[in-house]
C-alpha cells in the first residue's frame, strides 16, 4: 500500500495546499486554534498514517460560535431577505462545483471513500441539495383562517399563522458523507433564517472547513455559520448550551438518545435521524442477477457505512440457494484497494477503532453459529481494509441480527410466503428504509404498505434525492430532512389574530 506522502501527493493541487497550509476552526467569519491550543489529528483510513491536523474544540469555543451566531441572528442575518438568502445560497452551490474536484479528494483522503464515489455521489447531490433548498427560501409561507369566536358574540376576528426561523441551530453529522450530511443540515436551516453552529465528526472534519471557507467567499455575513472542530466534548458542550434553539443531528441512535434526553432539560427542539437495520426482501419472481447486484450494492455501497444500509435480507426460499450462491461470489469478488485507485471496487473502513467495531461483530457472529460464506477477513497490511462478509442463515435471535453493525456485513435469512417475510422484515428495534425486489406489483403493494420504514425503494435501494423526504421511525429518530418536510424542522408556525 501507499504511504501517507504518497497518498497526498496524489491529490490535485488545490486539495494538497489546502491539507498541508495550518488549518483552523470558523468563528465569526475567522479563522482561529482552539482556546486550549489543542490539536487533533486527521487519519488517512488507506494508510493509518497522518494527514494533517484540526483544532480540537472544547466548551469555550462552542460559547464562542453560539455567542457568534446569536449575534447575526439578532443583526445582520435579521435583515437579509428571502430572495438575497436565495442568492447567497445558489452562489454556494456554484463555487462548491467549482471545486468539486478539490472536495472529492479532501473527501476520498479523509473518509477512505473511492474518488468516483466522492465526484459523482457525493458531491453531485451536494449540489443539488444546495440548490434545491435555495428555492424554498422565498416560498416559506403561512395561512390565512376564518376563526368564528362564537362565545365572543357581536365581533369579528381574522387569524394568519407565519413559519419563523427557529433561531441558532447546533448541528452535529456524521463521518460517513461529511459534505453532503454538513449541507443537508446547512441548506434548509440556512434558507429557513436560522443561524448556525455546525460541529463535524471528529474523524472527518476537512471538508467541512473547506466549505466554510466557500461560504465565507459566497458573502454570508459574519456568524451566520460557524464551525467548530473537535470529538465528543464540543459536541455535548453544544447540546448544553443555554442559547441554542434546535440540535440537528445525525448519528448513532445511542448519542441521540442521549442528545434527547439532556434536550429536554433546556426544551430545545430536536431532529434526530439515527441508525438502522434495514430489510431487504427478494420474492421468488425477482430476476434472480438483478436482484443479486441491487441486495449487494444495498449493503456493501460505501464499504457498508451507510445508515439506511441493507444489512438484513430475506430471500423467498425457491431462490434461496441461489441468490446466497451470487452474493458469496460478489463479496469475494470486490478488490479493496485506496479510493484514489481507478482498480478499486471498495475502500478502508473509517478509523482502525470501527474495523476493530466490525470485526467484533463478526466474531459474535461465528460464535452465535452463522453460517459465514464468505469474506470477514482484514487485507492489506496499512489502512482500515475488511473484505465483504456474508452470513448464510441467520436466525433472528443473532446479534449480527439485531444490532447496527455500520459495515459491510450481510445475514441472509430464508422465508416462505408474505406474511413471514414481513414479520421477519420488521422484527427490528429500527425503522429507516427497506426494499423489496420483485415484479409482482400486488405483492410489491403488500410489502412497501407493510414495512415499517421511514423510506421504502422496489428494485432498488438507497436512492437518495433532495427534494424526496428522508428519516426514519421507531428506533431510527423523528424529523424527515430533505424535500420540503426539512423546512418544517427549522421554522415554527406562529399564530396572529386580531379584530375585524
Amino acid at each position: 500500500m501507499q504511504n501517507s506522502a504518497d497518498q497526498r501527493a496524489l491529490l490535485g493541487e488545490a486539495a494538497r495546499r489546502f491539507v498541508t497550509k495550518p488549518l483552523r476552526m470558523m468563528i465569526n467569519g475567522q479563522w482561529c486554534d482552539a482556546s486550549s491550543g489543542e490539536r487533533r489529528d486527521v487519519i488517512d483510513p488507506a494508510t493509518g498514517l497522518v494527514v494533517t491536523s484540526v483544532p480540537a474544540g472544547g466548551k469555550a469555543d462552542i460559547d464562542r460560535a453560539v455567542t457568534a451566531a446569536r449575534s447575526a441572528f439578532e443583526g445582520a442575518w435579521r435583515g437579509v431577505g428571502p430572495s438575497m438568502r436565495e442568492r447567497l445560497l445558489l452562489k454556494l452551490a456554484d463555487l462548491v462545483e467549482q471545486h468539486a474536484d478539490e472536495l472529492a479528494e479532501l473527501e476520498t483522503i479523509d473518509n477512505g471513500k473511492l474518488l468516483s464515489f466522492s465526484r459523482h455521489g457525493d458531491l453531485q447531490l451536494a449540489m443539488d441539495s444546495l440548490r434545491y433548498n435555495a428555492g424554498w427560501a422565498t416560498k416559506i409561507e403561512g395561512r390565512t383562517i376564518d376563526p368564528s369566536f362564537a362565545y365572543v358574540p357581536g365581533m369579528r376576528f381574522s387569524a394568519q399563522t407565519l413559519r419563523e426561523p427557529v433561531g441558532v441551530v447546533g448541528q452535529i453529522i456524521p463521518w460517513n458523507f461529511p459534505l453532503v450530511m454538513a449541507v443537508w443540515k446547512i441548506a434548509p436551516a440556512l434558507a429557513a433564517g436560522c443561524t448556525v453552529v455546525l460541529k463535524p465528526a471528529e474523524d472527518t472534519p476537512l471538508t467541512a472547513l473547506r466549505l466554510g471557507e466557500l461560504i465565507c467567499e459566497a458573502g454570508f455575513p459574519d456568524g451566520v455559520v460557524n464551525i467548530v472542530t473537535g470529538d465528543g466534548t464540543a459536541g455535548a458542550a453544544l447540546v448544553d448550551h443555554l442559547d441554542i434553539d434546535k440540535i440537528a443531528f445525525t448519528g448513532s441512535t445511542e448519542v441521540g438518545q442521549a442528545i434527547q434526553r439532556k434536550a429536554a432539560d433546556t426544551m430545545k427542539r430536536i431532529s434526530l435521524e439515527l441508525g438502522g437495520k434495514s430489510p431487504v426482501v427478494i420474492l421468488k419472481d425477482a430476476d434472480v442477477g438483478q436482484a443479486i447486484q441491487g441486495a449487494a450494492q444495498a449493503v456493501f455501497f460505501n464499504h457498508g457505512q451507510v445508515c439506511t444500509a441493507g444489512s438484513r435480507l430475506f430471500v423467498e426460499r425457491p431462490i434461496y440457494d441461489a441468490v446466497v450462491e451470487g452474493l458469496g461470489q460478489v463479496a469475494s469478488s470486490f478488490k479493496l484497494g485506496s479510493g484514489f485507485s481507478p482498480d478499486s471496487m471498495m475502500g478502508p473502513l473509517v478509523s482502525h477503532r470501527h474495523r476493530e467495531r466490525v470485526l467484533s461483530f463478526i466474531e459474535k457472529g461465528r460464535d452465535e453459529g452463522g453460517e459465514l460464506i464468505a469474506g470477514g477477513q482484514c487485507v492489506n497490511e496499512q489502512g482500515w481494509f475488511l473484505q465483504p462478509a456474508v452470513f448464510a442463515n441467520t436466525q433472528p435471535s443473532a446479534t449480527i441480527f439485531r444490532e447496527e453493525i455500520f459495515g459491510p456485513v450481510l445475514s441472509v435469512t430464508p422465508f416462505d410466503g408474505d406474511e413471514a417475510g414481513l414479520s421477519l422484515a420488521n422484527d427490528t428495534r429500527f425503522g429507516l428504509g427497506a426494499s423489496v425486489f420483485s415484479n409482482d406489483l400486488a405483492r410489491v403493494q403488500r410489502f412497501t404498505r407493510g414495512f415499517r420504514a421511514g423510506i421504502v425503494w422496489v428494485n432498488a435501494h438507497n436512492l437518495l434525492d433532495p427534494a424526496v423526504p428522508f428519516g426514519g421511525v421507531r428506533m431510527s429518530g423523528f424529523g424527515k430532512e430533505l424535500g420540503h418536510s426539512a423546512l418544517d424542522l427549522y421554522t415554527e408556525e406562529k399564530s396572529i389574530i386580531m379584530p375585524i
